[in-house]
Protein backbone atom coordinates (compact mmCIF):
# COMPACT_ATOMS: atom_id res chain seq x y z
CA UNK A 1 0.00 0.00 0.00
CA UNK A 2 1.41 3.79 -0.76
CA UNK A 3 2.68 5.39 2.33
CA UNK A 4 0.44 8.10 3.77
CA UNK A 5 1.72 11.47 2.89
CA UNK A 6 3.27 13.52 6.02
CA UNK A 7 1.02 16.05 7.21
CA UNK A 8 2.02 19.80 6.12
CA UNK A 9 4.52 21.54 8.02
CA UNK A 10 3.26 25.09 9.49
CA UNK A 11 3.89 27.74 7.58
CA UNK A 12 7.24 29.98 8.98
CA UNK A 13 6.83 32.45 11.43
CA UNK A 14 9.43 34.83 10.11
CA UNK A 15 10.78 35.65 6.87
CA UNK A 16 14.07 34.77 7.88
CA UNK A 17 12.99 30.74 8.25
CA UNK A 18 10.69 31.01 5.49
CA UNK A 19 13.48 31.29 3.15
CA UNK A 20 15.81 28.46 4.79
CA UNK A 21 13.09 26.19 4.01
CA UNK A 22 12.67 27.66 0.32
CA UNK A 23 16.15 27.38 -0.23
CA UNK A 24 16.15 23.71 1.06
CA UNK A 25 13.57 22.75 -1.45
CA UNK A 26 15.28 24.80 -4.31
CA UNK A 27 18.51 22.71 -4.04
CA UNK A 28 16.68 19.48 -4.05
CA UNK A 29 13.94 20.16 -6.61
CA UNK A 30 16.23 21.82 -8.77
CA UNK A 31 19.28 19.68 -8.53
CA UNK A 32 21.35 23.18 -7.72
CA UNK A 33 25.46 23.45 -6.76
CA UNK A 34 26.29 25.27 -3.82
CA UNK A 35 27.38 27.55 -5.23
CA UNK A 36 24.71 28.52 -6.93
CA UNK A 37 22.95 28.52 -3.83
CA UNK A 38 25.15 31.16 -2.92
CA UNK A 39 24.39 33.81 -5.37
CA UNK A 40 20.41 32.70 -4.85
CA UNK A 41 20.89 33.33 -0.98
CA UNK A 42 23.16 36.81 -1.32
CA UNK A 43 20.02 37.51 -3.96
CA UNK A 44 17.66 37.25 -1.33
CA UNK A 45 19.74 38.72 1.37
CA UNK A 46 20.52 41.98 -0.17
CA UNK A 47 16.26 42.67 0.08
CA UNK A 48 14.57 43.24 3.19
CA UNK A 49 11.06 42.01 1.36
CA UNK A 50 12.18 39.05 -1.07
CA UNK A 51 10.39 35.55 -0.29
CA UNK A 52 6.88 34.30 -0.29
CA UNK A 53 5.17 36.70 1.31
CA UNK A 54 5.22 38.41 4.57
CA UNK A 55 4.67 35.70 6.79
CA UNK A 56 3.29 37.71 9.03
CA UNK A 57 -0.11 38.93 6.89
CA UNK A 58 -0.01 36.67 4.35
CA UNK A 59 -2.62 34.30 3.57
CA UNK A 60 -2.53 30.95 1.47
CA UNK A 61 -5.92 29.17 0.39
CA UNK A 62 -4.27 26.30 -0.59
CA UNK A 63 -1.44 23.81 1.07
CA UNK A 64 1.01 22.09 -0.89
CA UNK A 65 -0.07 18.96 -0.23
CA UNK A 66 -3.50 19.38 -1.38
CA UNK A 67 -2.18 20.83 -4.58
CA UNK A 68 0.29 17.63 -4.96
CA UNK A 69 -2.78 15.39 -4.53
CA UNK A 70 -4.72 17.37 -7.16
CA UNK A 71 -2.05 17.33 -9.59
CA UNK A 72 -1.44 13.47 -9.02
CA UNK A 73 -5.31 12.86 -9.21
CA UNK A 74 -4.76 14.74 -12.51
CA UNK A 75 -2.25 12.67 -13.99
CA UNK A 76 1.08 13.59 -12.30
CA UNK A 77 4.39 15.23 -13.46
CA UNK A 78 5.34 15.48 -16.52
CA UNK A 79 8.65 14.20 -17.33
CA UNK A 80 11.60 15.80 -17.89
CA UNK A 81 12.18 16.98 -21.81
CA UNK A 82 15.29 16.17 -23.24
CA UNK A 83 15.37 19.47 -25.04
CA UNK A 84 15.64 21.89 -22.10
CA UNK A 85 17.60 19.51 -19.71
CA UNK A 86 16.05 20.50 -16.76
CA UNK A 87 13.51 20.10 -14.45
CA UNK A 88 9.82 21.60 -14.98
CA UNK A 89 10.76 23.17 -18.26
CA UNK A 90 8.35 23.39 -21.44
CA UNK A 91 9.79 23.50 -25.13
CA UNK A 92 8.36 26.10 -27.16
CA UNK A 93 8.34 26.27 -30.19
CA UNK A 94 5.83 27.32 -33.61
CA UNK A 95 3.68 24.34 -34.65
CA UNK A 96 2.08 26.65 -37.55
CA UNK A 97 5.57 26.44 -39.18
CA UNK A 98 5.77 23.29 -39.11
CA UNK A 99 8.25 22.85 -36.06
CA UNK A 100 8.21 20.29 -33.44
CA UNK A 101 9.44 20.27 -29.17
CA UNK A 102 12.98 18.89 -31.56
CA UNK A 103 13.16 22.15 -33.33
CA UNK A 104 12.81 24.38 -29.69
CA UNK A 105 15.58 27.07 -29.07
CA UNK A 106 13.83 27.79 -25.42
CA UNK A 107 12.48 26.19 -23.10
CA UNK A 108 10.32 28.00 -20.14
CA UNK A 109 9.54 27.32 -16.59
CA UNK A 110 6.20 25.44 -16.58
CA UNK A 111 5.51 26.64 -12.90
CA UNK A 112 6.50 30.47 -11.63
CA UNK A 113 9.24 31.01 -9.81
CA UNK A 114 11.15 29.03 -8.19
CA UNK A 115 9.84 26.98 -11.12
CA UNK A 116 8.54 23.90 -8.75
CA UNK A 117 5.22 22.50 -8.88
CA UNK A 118 3.06 23.10 -5.30
CA UNK A 119 5.58 25.65 -4.20
CA UNK A 120 4.08 29.01 -3.46
CA UNK A 121 5.55 31.78 -5.95
CA UNK A 122 8.35 34.19 -4.77
CA UNK A 123 6.94 37.99 -4.90
CA UNK A 124 8.27 41.24 -3.91
CA UNK A 125 11.15 40.60 -6.49
CA UNK A 126 12.12 43.66 -8.35
CA UNK A 127 13.40 42.90 -12.35
CA UNK A 128 16.83 43.19 -11.65
CA UNK A 129 16.91 40.73 -8.88
CA UNK A 130 14.43 38.39 -11.13
CA UNK A 131 17.06 38.75 -14.07
CA UNK A 132 19.64 37.59 -11.37
CA UNK A 133 17.90 34.55 -9.79
CA UNK A 134 17.40 33.38 -13.57
CA UNK A 135 20.83 33.39 -13.96
CA UNK A 136 21.86 31.91 -11.17
CA UNK A 137 20.09 28.57 -12.14
CA UNK A 138 21.42 28.84 -15.61
CA UNK A 139 18.38 30.64 -16.91
CA UNK A 140 17.13 34.01 -18.13
CA UNK A 141 14.37 35.95 -17.90
CA UNK A 142 11.68 35.73 -21.06
CA UNK A 143 11.50 38.02 -23.97
CA UNK A 144 7.30 39.29 -23.65
CA UNK A 145 6.87 37.46 -26.83
CA UNK A 146 8.42 33.99 -25.69
CA UNK A 147 5.78 34.09 -22.42
CA UNK A 148 3.32 35.26 -25.06
CA UNK A 149 4.33 32.64 -27.30
CA UNK A 150 4.07 29.77 -24.05
CA UNK A 151 0.81 30.95 -23.46
CA UNK A 152 -0.85 30.63 -26.90
CA UNK A 153 1.05 27.54 -27.83
CA UNK A 154 2.99 29.66 -30.81
CA UNK A 155 6.20 30.92 -30.67
CA UNK A 156 6.24 33.69 -33.13
CA UNK A 157 9.17 35.06 -34.98
CA UNK A 158 10.87 37.82 -33.41
CA UNK A 159 10.09 40.68 -36.59
CA UNK A 160 6.18 39.15 -36.38
CA UNK A 161 6.35 40.16 -32.58
CA UNK A 162 7.87 43.50 -32.34
CA UNK A 163 7.56 46.46 -34.51
CA UNK A 164 11.10 48.19 -32.98
CA UNK A 165 10.87 51.08 -35.88
CA UNK A 166 8.40 52.58 -33.52
CA UNK A 167 8.15 53.95 -29.80
CA UNK A 168 6.91 51.40 -27.25
CA UNK A 169 3.21 53.23 -26.94
CA UNK A 170 2.77 53.12 -31.01
CA UNK A 171 4.27 49.60 -31.05
CA UNK A 172 2.15 48.42 -28.01
CA UNK A 173 -1.11 49.85 -29.19
CA UNK A 174 -0.19 48.09 -32.92
CA UNK A 175 -0.24 44.74 -31.35
CA UNK A 176 -2.73 44.77 -29.38
CA UNK A 177 -4.80 45.50 -32.46
CA UNK A 178 -3.76 42.68 -34.56
CA UNK A 179 -3.56 39.70 -31.97
CA UNK A 180 -5.05 36.51 -31.94
CA UNK A 181 -7.16 36.67 -28.77
CA UNK A 182 -6.68 33.63 -26.98
CA UNK A 183 -6.08 32.00 -23.26
CA UNK A 184 -3.59 29.45 -22.19
CA UNK A 185 -6.55 27.19 -21.99
CA UNK A 186 -8.55 28.41 -25.50
CA UNK A 187 -11.72 30.13 -25.44
CA UNK A 188 -13.82 31.22 -24.52
CA UNK A 189 -12.25 33.29 -21.48
CA UNK A 190 -13.02 31.09 -18.26
CA UNK A 191 -11.11 32.23 -15.27
CA UNK A 192 -12.62 29.73 -12.76
CA UNK A 193 -9.82 27.27 -14.38
CA UNK A 194 -7.08 29.85 -12.82
CA UNK A 195 -5.98 31.10 -9.57
CA UNK A 196 -7.96 34.74 -9.63
CA UNK A 197 -10.02 34.19 -6.76
CA UNK A 198 -8.13 37.74 -5.49
CA UNK A 199 -7.90 38.73 -1.85
CA UNK A 200 -6.33 42.03 -0.39
CA UNK A 201 -5.37 43.14 2.84
CA UNK A 202 -7.41 45.37 4.24
CA UNK A 203 -6.09 48.80 4.41
CA UNK A 204 -3.21 47.75 2.00
CA UNK A 205 -1.67 50.61 0.22
CA UNK A 206 0.97 47.78 -1.33
CA UNK A 207 3.50 48.12 1.17
CA UNK A 208 5.22 45.33 2.75
CA UNK A 209 4.04 45.95 6.40
CA UNK A 210 0.42 46.48 5.20
CA UNK A 211 0.48 43.80 2.65
CA UNK A 212 0.23 39.84 2.59
CA UNK A 213 0.39 37.63 -0.50
CA UNK A 214 -2.69 35.68 -1.82
CA UNK A 215 -1.43 33.52 -3.46
CA UNK A 216 -1.91 29.81 -4.70
CA UNK A 217 0.97 26.60 -4.67
CA UNK A 218 2.38 26.84 -8.73
CA UNK A 219 0.12 24.52 -10.54
CA UNK A 220 -2.48 24.35 -8.33
CA UNK A 221 -5.09 24.57 -11.16
CA UNK A 222 -4.42 21.42 -13.58
CA UNK A 223 -6.50 22.93 -16.35
CA UNK A 224 -4.96 26.73 -15.91
CA UNK A 225 -2.77 25.15 -18.52
CA UNK A 226 -1.41 26.12 -22.15
CA UNK A 227 -0.72 23.66 -25.06
CA UNK A 228 3.04 23.55 -24.49
CA UNK A 229 2.10 22.20 -20.41
CA UNK A 230 2.68 26.10 -18.78
CA UNK A 231 0.69 26.64 -15.90
CA UNK A 232 -0.48 29.78 -14.12
CA UNK A 233 0.45 32.21 -17.17
CA UNK A 234 -3.35 33.59 -15.89
CA UNK A 235 -4.00 34.59 -12.36
CA UNK A 236 -2.13 33.40 -9.34
CA UNK A 237 1.28 36.22 -9.50
CA UNK A 238 2.04 39.22 -12.07
CA UNK A 239 5.16 38.19 -13.83
CA UNK A 240 7.73 40.12 -14.67
CA UNK A 241 9.57 39.67 -18.00
CA UNK A 242 12.38 41.51 -20.54
CA UNK A 243 10.48 43.70 -23.63
CA UNK A 244 13.07 44.52 -25.98
CA UNK A 245 12.66 47.84 -28.00
CA UNK A 246 15.08 46.99 -30.14
CA UNK A 247 16.73 43.60 -31.35
CA UNK A 248 19.69 43.93 -29.49
CA UNK A 249 17.64 44.33 -26.15
CA UNK A 250 16.69 40.98 -26.53
CA UNK A 251 16.95 38.91 -22.92
CA UNK A 252 19.08 36.66 -24.16
CA UNK A 253 21.71 39.37 -24.91
CA UNK A 254 22.13 40.76 -21.74
CA UNK A 255 18.57 42.08 -19.85
CA UNK A 256 18.84 45.45 -21.85
CA UNK A 257 15.33 45.67 -22.47
CA UNK A 258 12.05 47.51 -20.45
CA UNK A 259 9.83 45.81 -17.74
CA UNK A 260 6.56 44.15 -18.80
CA UNK A 261 4.32 42.51 -16.57
CA UNK A 262 1.52 39.63 -17.47
CA UNK A 263 -1.03 37.61 -15.87
CA UNK A 264 -2.04 38.44 -12.34
CA UNK A 265 -4.44 37.05 -9.44
CA UNK A 266 -5.02 40.95 -9.31
CA UNK A 267 -7.03 40.43 -12.29
CA UNK A 268 -10.09 39.38 -10.36
CA UNK A 269 -12.62 36.89 -11.85
CA UNK A 270 -15.21 38.84 -11.04
CA UNK A 271 -13.24 42.55 -12.36
CA UNK A 272 -11.42 42.79 -15.25
CA UNK A 273 -9.10 45.95 -14.73
CA UNK A 274 -7.22 45.06 -18.32
CA UNK A 275 -7.27 42.60 -20.72
CA UNK A 276 -5.43 39.24 -19.53
CA UNK A 277 -5.01 37.09 -22.99
CA UNK A 278 -2.35 35.71 -23.98
CA UNK A 279 -0.97 38.41 -26.06
CA UNK A 280 -2.32 41.23 -24.41
CA UNK A 281 0.34 44.12 -23.85
CA UNK A 282 0.63 46.30 -21.08
CA UNK A 283 0.93 50.15 -21.14
CA UNK A 284 3.93 51.00 -19.74
CA UNK A 285 3.21 50.31 -15.69
CA UNK A 286 6.31 51.38 -13.91
CA UNK A 287 8.31 50.95 -16.57
CA UNK A 288 11.88 50.94 -15.91
CA UNK A 289 15.15 48.87 -17.65
CA UNK A 290 15.24 45.84 -16.16
CA UNK A 291 18.34 45.32 -14.82
CA UNK A 292 17.66 49.29 -13.12
CA UNK A 293 18.23 48.46 -9.18
CA UNK A 294 14.53 50.57 -8.59
CA UNK A 295 12.82 48.19 -10.47
CA UNK A 296 9.50 47.50 -9.15
CA UNK A 297 8.45 45.38 -6.73
CA UNK A 298 5.06 44.36 -4.77
CA UNK A 299 3.25 41.69 -3.09
CA UNK A 300 1.50 40.19 -5.98
CA UNK A 301 4.67 40.23 -8.33
CA UNK A 302 6.98 37.33 -9.43
CA UNK A 303 8.58 35.62 -12.52
CA UNK A 304 9.31 32.63 -14.36
CA UNK A 305 12.12 32.17 -16.48
CA UNK A 306 13.25 31.14 -20.18
CA UNK A 307 16.45 29.08 -21.09
CA UNK A 308 18.37 29.00 -24.53
CA UNK A 309 18.35 25.65 -26.39
CA UNK A 310 21.85 25.35 -28.60
CA UNK A 311 20.78 23.93 -31.85
CA UNK A 312 21.06 20.38 -32.88
CA UNK A 313 20.63 19.65 -29.07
Amino acid sequence: MPTEEPEEEPEPLTLEEQRSRLFARMKEALRLEEAQMEVIRGVFKQSPYLGQGNPELSFHPMTRKECRKIRAEAGGEAPEHPRCSAPHMAPIYDPTAGQTAEDARVCVDRFEFPGIPCEYPVVYVRASEAATLCRAVGKRLCDAHEWEGACAGVLRPLEIEYAFDRDRLQATHQHNATREITWAYGTPRDPFRCATFGWRTPKCTGEWSQCGTYTYPAGSFPSCRSPFGVYDLHGNVAEHMNLPLAPQERAALGHRGVTEMKGSWFGFSAKLPHEDDCRWRAPSWHETRVMSPASHRNYHLGFRCCKDVEPGL
